[in-house]
Protein backbone atom coordinates (compact mmCIF):
# COMPACT_ATOMS: atom_id res chain seq x y z
CA UNK A 1 0.00 0.00 0.00
CA UNK A 2 1.56 3.38 -0.81
CA UNK A 3 1.21 6.48 1.72
CA UNK A 4 -0.66 8.14 -0.68
CA UNK A 5 -3.19 5.86 -0.62
CA UNK A 6 -2.83 5.21 3.16
CA UNK A 7 -3.01 8.83 4.02
CA UNK A 8 -5.39 10.83 1.41
CA UNK A 9 -8.58 9.17 2.26
CA UNK A 10 -7.79 8.78 5.78
CA UNK A 11 -7.12 12.15 6.33
CA UNK A 12 -10.09 13.02 4.53
CA UNK A 13 -12.43 10.75 6.13
CA UNK A 14 -11.74 11.36 9.56
CA UNK A 15 -11.43 15.10 8.83
CA UNK A 16 -15.11 14.85 7.47
CA UNK A 17 -16.45 12.73 10.59
CA UNK A 18 -15.24 14.98 12.90
CA UNK A 19 -16.82 18.18 11.09
CA UNK A 20 -20.30 15.98 11.69
CA UNK A 21 -19.38 15.53 15.14
CA UNK A 22 -18.96 19.68 15.59
CA UNK A 23 -22.50 19.93 13.30
CA UNK A 24 -24.13 17.38 15.44
CA UNK A 25 -23.51 19.07 18.53
CA UNK A 26 -24.66 22.30 17.21
CA UNK A 27 -28.36 20.38 15.76
CA UNK A 28 -28.41 19.07 19.42
CA UNK A 29 -27.17 21.98 21.74
CA UNK A 30 -27.96 24.96 19.37
CA UNK A 31 -26.27 27.82 20.70
CA UNK A 32 -24.53 25.88 23.74
CA UNK A 33 -22.57 24.03 21.47
CA UNK A 34 -20.38 26.87 21.62
CA UNK A 35 -19.10 26.24 25.32
CA UNK A 36 -17.72 22.64 24.33
CA UNK A 37 -14.95 24.53 22.51
CA UNK A 38 -13.76 25.15 25.81
CA UNK A 39 -14.11 21.78 27.27
CA UNK A 40 -11.40 19.64 28.43
CA UNK A 41 -11.18 15.85 29.50
CA UNK A 42 -8.64 16.83 32.44
CA UNK A 43 -7.58 19.99 33.79
CA UNK A 44 -3.69 19.69 32.16
CA UNK A 45 -5.44 18.61 28.51
CA UNK A 46 -5.55 21.22 25.72
CA UNK A 47 -9.91 21.77 25.01
CA UNK A 48 -11.60 21.11 22.30
CA UNK A 49 -10.95 23.86 20.05
CA UNK A 50 -7.00 23.17 19.96
CA UNK A 51 -7.70 19.42 19.44
CA UNK A 52 -9.97 20.17 16.62
CA UNK A 53 -7.03 22.49 15.10
CA UNK A 54 -4.06 20.11 16.46
CA UNK A 55 -5.75 17.65 14.46
CA UNK A 56 -5.58 19.37 11.50
CA UNK A 57 -2.04 20.37 12.27
CA UNK A 58 -1.16 16.41 12.35
CA UNK A 59 -2.49 15.69 8.23
CA UNK A 60 -0.92 19.38 7.12
CA UNK A 61 2.50 18.83 8.95
CA UNK A 62 2.57 15.11 7.71
CA UNK A 63 2.41 15.63 4.21
CA UNK A 64 4.94 18.82 4.05
CA UNK A 65 6.83 16.21 5.68
CA UNK A 66 6.60 13.00 3.36
CA UNK A 67 6.72 15.51 0.82
CA UNK A 68 9.57 16.99 1.66
CA UNK A 69 8.31 20.36 1.83
CA UNK A 70 9.20 23.39 4.00
CA UNK A 71 5.94 23.93 6.31
CA UNK A 72 3.90 26.99 5.21
CA UNK A 73 3.77 29.71 7.22
CA UNK A 74 -0.15 29.19 7.22
CA UNK A 75 0.58 25.62 9.11
CA UNK A 76 2.65 27.90 12.04
CA UNK A 77 -0.59 30.00 12.20
CA UNK A 78 -2.82 26.87 12.84
CA UNK A 79 -0.56 25.41 14.99
CA UNK A 80 -0.42 28.84 16.85
CA UNK A 81 -3.96 29.29 16.55
CA UNK A 82 -4.19 25.92 18.22
CA UNK A 83 -1.77 26.72 21.38
CA UNK A 84 -3.82 29.69 22.37
CA UNK A 85 -6.87 28.13 21.96
CA UNK A 86 -7.64 27.96 25.31
CA UNK A 87 -8.04 31.74 25.72
CA UNK A 88 -9.37 32.11 22.29
CA UNK A 89 -11.25 29.01 21.16
CA UNK A 90 -13.14 30.60 18.58
CA UNK A 91 -16.65 29.48 17.28
CA UNK A 92 -17.44 25.97 15.66
CA UNK A 93 -17.65 27.75 12.07
CA UNK A 94 -13.97 28.70 12.76
CA UNK A 95 -13.37 25.13 13.63
CA UNK A 96 -15.09 23.86 10.35
CA UNK A 97 -13.33 26.45 8.29
CA UNK A 98 -10.25 24.59 10.14
CA UNK A 99 -11.19 21.38 8.34
CA UNK A 100 -12.30 22.30 5.67
CA UNK A 101 -9.09 24.36 4.81
CA UNK A 102 -7.11 20.92 5.37
CA UNK A 103 -9.96 18.97 3.47
CA UNK A 104 -9.28 21.23 0.64
CA UNK A 105 -5.53 21.35 1.18
CA UNK A 106 -5.34 17.29 1.03
CA UNK A 107 -7.95 16.68 -1.81
CA UNK A 108 -5.35 19.30 -4.49
CA UNK A 109 -2.32 16.98 -3.75
CA UNK A 110 -1.42 15.62 -7.17
CA UNK A 111 -1.91 11.47 -7.16
CA UNK A 112 0.93 9.68 -5.71
CA UNK A 113 2.28 13.30 -4.22
CA UNK A 114 3.35 11.21 -1.02
CA UNK A 115 4.62 8.60 -2.68
CA UNK A 116 8.17 7.59 -3.64
CA UNK A 117 11.02 5.90 -1.72
CA UNK A 118 8.93 4.83 1.26
CA UNK A 119 12.65 4.11 3.42
CA UNK A 120 13.86 7.56 2.64
CA UNK A 121 15.00 9.47 5.58
CA UNK A 122 12.83 11.76 8.00
CA UNK A 123 14.44 13.95 10.45
CA UNK A 124 11.68 14.33 13.10
CA UNK A 125 12.20 17.51 15.77
CA UNK A 126 10.13 18.05 18.63
CA UNK A 127 10.04 21.85 20.25
CA UNK A 128 11.53 19.90 23.81
CA UNK A 129 14.86 19.15 21.77
CA UNK A 130 13.83 15.07 21.46
CA UNK A 131 14.73 14.31 17.30
CA UNK A 132 13.39 10.94 15.51
CA UNK A 133 14.90 9.54 13.04
CA UNK A 134 12.60 7.70 11.15
CA UNK A 135 12.06 6.20 7.49
CA UNK A 136 8.72 7.99 5.61
CA UNK A 137 6.80 5.03 6.03
CA UNK A 138 8.17 4.49 9.79
CA UNK A 139 6.98 8.61 10.20
CA UNK A 140 3.32 7.62 8.43
CA UNK A 141 3.18 4.79 10.67
CA UNK A 142 4.03 5.67 13.92
CA UNK A 143 3.99 9.02 13.97
CA UNK A 144 1.79 10.69 11.30
CA UNK A 145 -1.70 8.76 11.52
CA UNK A 146 -1.11 7.87 15.42
CA UNK A 147 -0.66 12.01 16.55
CA UNK A 148 -3.67 12.32 13.84
CA UNK A 149 -6.06 9.64 15.47
CA UNK A 150 -5.00 10.88 19.40
CA UNK A 151 -6.19 14.69 18.42
CA UNK A 152 -9.34 12.97 16.37
CA UNK A 153 -10.39 11.03 19.54
CA UNK A 154 -9.72 13.37 22.02
CA UNK A 155 -11.93 15.59 20.34
CA UNK A 156 -14.33 12.87 20.23
CA UNK A 157 -14.42 11.85 23.94
CA UNK A 158 -14.91 15.71 25.13
CA UNK A 159 -17.76 16.12 22.66
CA UNK A 160 -19.26 12.91 24.30
CA UNK A 161 -18.08 13.57 27.78
CA UNK A 162 -20.41 16.90 27.34
CA UNK A 163 -23.59 15.12 26.50
CA UNK A 164 -22.95 15.30 22.84
CA UNK A 165 -25.06 12.29 21.13
CA UNK A 166 -22.26 10.48 18.99
CA UNK A 167 -21.63 6.79 18.95
CA UNK A 168 -19.08 4.31 16.86
CA UNK A 169 -21.66 4.57 14.04
CA UNK A 170 -20.46 8.27 13.72
CA UNK A 171 -17.20 7.35 14.41
CA UNK A 172 -16.83 5.12 10.91
CA UNK A 173 -19.59 6.69 8.54
CA UNK A 174 -17.25 5.91 5.72
CA UNK A 175 -17.62 1.90 6.25
CA UNK A 176 -21.23 2.63 5.07
CA UNK A 177 -19.96 2.93 1.47
CA UNK A 178 -18.81 -1.19 1.97
CA UNK A 179 -21.53 -2.14 3.83
CA UNK A 180 -23.49 -5.99 1.98
CA UNK A 181 -26.38 -4.18 0.64
CA UNK A 182 -29.06 -5.48 3.21
CA UNK A 183 -27.40 -6.16 5.94
CA UNK A 184 -27.23 -2.27 7.82
CA UNK A 185 -29.66 -2.58 10.75
CA UNK A 186 -32.67 -0.39 9.98
CA UNK A 187 -33.26 0.98 13.58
Amino acid sequence: MSLNSLLVPTYKQMLATLSAWLSKAQEQMGEEAERLLSAKLASDMFPLSTQVRFACVQAREGVCRLMGEQFPPSLQALLDEGRNAGDNPGSIADAKARIDETIALIEALPAGALDGDEQRPIEHALPIGLTFDLTAEQYARDWALPQFYFHLMIAYAILRNQGVDIGKADYVTHMFAYARPGTLPTD
